[in-house]
């Protein structure tokens, strides 16, 4: 008899995840739904997505998987008796009555979330369904380790701003079981810090650390070595040696999107303002690489064992992940490729199964196409419906290929929606690597970002040692490369400043229609490799539904738009 669970994450980049008997079946953030980027709300769009998209209803859970340590009290409306159960946690309920108390303290004249509106789906749990609630970080930590495909000893690290009290926790994970060896409070936080810097530079705080790295190669490290010492904790051999009083967190939502705000941000835009915001962004990617190298190689010296995996925020930082592996002293390097909180949920879920079935076999995860799909008739109908003028190709791929070679912008609409924040073939706007200009021309007329923000490549598997020094498999650009130096003038669009790539590899067992277009690409052109950004304009989550692919398309200066078979231009 399969073992059901539904993972649900209510808070930032909330989510939901379906697994069966062990196995990801489903993950979504709801984001993706209701188009605010990284939006706190009720999750019910992809609770209900999840369960549709297996055919199964509440009656068919038997585990609901919470990763929280406490209740969450918003949860008890979209799901009718949740903490009325047997529930496994330290005293949910008395704990969700100090909950509810402080609330309704706080409120005056504004009723907030007592009741949900009648058109908004709520779940009736079956009277057989157990909930159970999953420590913050044991939620990344298991992400992280049950998806790894070994039941061999590791270290499992993880990081983000704060979650339950913890800001970085670190796990041995051993023969299917996790146990936690340190944690680490929100004086701790290097992810506050590392989001500090960011909002000091001009971006906002839990979004815009991606640029921070990115704008590090364009400053001088050790330039400013020192100046920012103040501004974050520090660590030596594994343990915290000084921990920063980072004061008040504020919060301030606009649009749905909570935005946070620390006092530290104030002082450190006066350094920006005085010293540039490149070598700040530098010397914080220096700190951050400094201090992680602190906790994690001590701990893996401790626990004798080369293999790491890691989850949480910061391991969305691809320079550290690249700095990590190039040490040499990792064997086996596992990074969830959706190490964010909309990971959080698939986490969860995962612990419970093991939790029941510590035996149970470790799958490793190669893709992350858990989403949505649509299929021709659905998007047909669409494409009608809108009076578009529209041709249906045989081949895809090779008519793709074609005018991505004649150096055309297109975007590619297929299959499965991507979990996580990159894209990965289905949800995509693909242009050819091999001139420079056209990475300035995509951030110009496509995504209207900043002209620094560097792209990822998708490259065929098979062709990754022509392209990338040190590699191993990257699935889900998770990990930065340096790009071999016969190649940097090949593919310059992709390559960054400092030489580097953030690749995918794609194989063709895993993705045998993009893997088909990226072949057909080299044919023509000699290189196996494209310029691959996420299907969406700066500011908004990845498109999800076909019509969402045809507004952004008339929105910007993207030349074709292919979904499944069907082509769209603006010819």
């Amino acid at each position: 008899m399969y073992m059901n669970i539904l993972g649900v994450h209510a808070g930032h980049d909330s989510s939901a995840s379906l697994i069966i008997d062990g196995k990801i079946v489903a993950d979504v953030a709801e984001e993706r739904f209701n188009r605010i980027k990284h939006s706190p709300g009720l999750p019910f769009r992809s609770i209900e997505y999840c369960l549709r998209s297996q055919g199964l209803s509440m009656n068919d859970i038997d585990v609901i998987a919470i990763p929280s340590q406490s209740p969450i009290s918003s949860l008890s409306l979209l799901f009718e008796g949740i903490y009325k159960k047997e529930t496994k946690g330290p005293t949910l309920k008395s704990t969700l009555k100090s909950v509810l108390k402080k609330e309704k303290e706080e409120k005056t004249r504004i009723r907030w979330q007592q009741e949900l509106p009648l058109y908004i789906q709520k779940f009736k749990i079956a009277s057989h369904t157990k909930v159970v609630h999953i420590e913050h970080h044991q939620s990344h930590a298991a992400s992280a380790y049950y998806t790894s495909g070994t039941r061999e000893k590791q270290l499992v690290v993880t990081m983000d701003g704060h979650g339950d009290e913890s800001s970085i926790t670190i796990w041995r994970a051993e023969d299917g079981k996790l146990s936690c060896l340190k944690r680490f409070g929100y004086g701790a936080s290097l992810g506050w810090f590392y989001s500090n810097v960011t909002e000091a530079i001009g971006w906002m705080h839990g979004d815009g650390e991606g640029k921070t790295m990115g704008l590090d190669p364009y400053g001088k490290r050790d330039k400013l070595k020192g100046l920012l010492d103040s501004f974050y904790p520090k660590f030596k051999n594994g343990e915290i040696i000084y921990e920063h009083d980072f004061g008040d967190l504020n919060v301030y939502n606009e649009n749905g999107y909570n935005q946070y705000h620390f006092r530290d941000a104030d002082e450190i835009k006066k350094l920006v303002d005085k010293y540039g915001r490149e070598d700040i962004a530098a010397e914080a990617q220096r700190v951050l690489e400094e201090q992680c190298f602190n906790i994690i190689f001590p701990w893996m010296e401790k626990e004798k064992t080369q293999n790491l995996s890691c989850s949480g925020g910061i391991f969305l930082n691809v320079k550290l992940n690249q700095r990590i592996w190039e040490t040499g002293k990792v064997k086996l390097h596992t990074i969830y490729g959706n190490p964010a909180d909309a990971g959080l949920a698939v986490g969860a879920a995962l612990q419970a199964y093991y939790d029941a079935k510590p035996e149970a076999p470790i799958h490793l995860m190669r893709d992350l196409y858990y989403g949505p799909e649509y299929s021709n008739e659905e998007i047909e109908v669409i494409l009608k419906a809108r009076n578009l003028k529209y041709t249906k190709v045989d081949n895809a791929p090779q008519h793709a290929a074609k005018l991505l070679a004649d150096n055309k912008i297109v975007a590619w609409f297929q299959g499965r929606m991507e979990s996580g924040p990159r894209a990965l073939g289905n949800r995509s706007i693909l242009m050819s690597a091999n001139r420079s200009e056209n990475k300035d021309i995509i951030n110009a007329k496509v995504k209207f970002r900043e002209a620094f923000r560097p792209f990822c490549p998708s490259l065929l598997w098979e062709k990754r040692e022509d392209y990338l020094e040190n590699c191993r498999d990257e699935f889900f650009m998770i990990t930065s490369f340096t790009c071999k130096p016969e190649k940097r003038n090949k593919i310059p669009a992709v390559v960054h400043a400092d030489h580097t790539l953030r690749p995918q590899t794609v194989k063709k067992e895993l993705n045998e229609r993009y893997w088909s277009l990226i072949n057909e690409f080299g044919k023509l052109t000699g290189e196996y490799l494209l310029m691959n950004t996420s299907l969406n304009v700066m500011g908004e989550p990845m498109i999800n539904h076909p019509r969402e692919a045809i507004r952004c398309f008339y929105d910007n200066g993207m030349d074709y738009l292919i979904l499944n078979d069907f082509v769209l231009s603006k010819d």
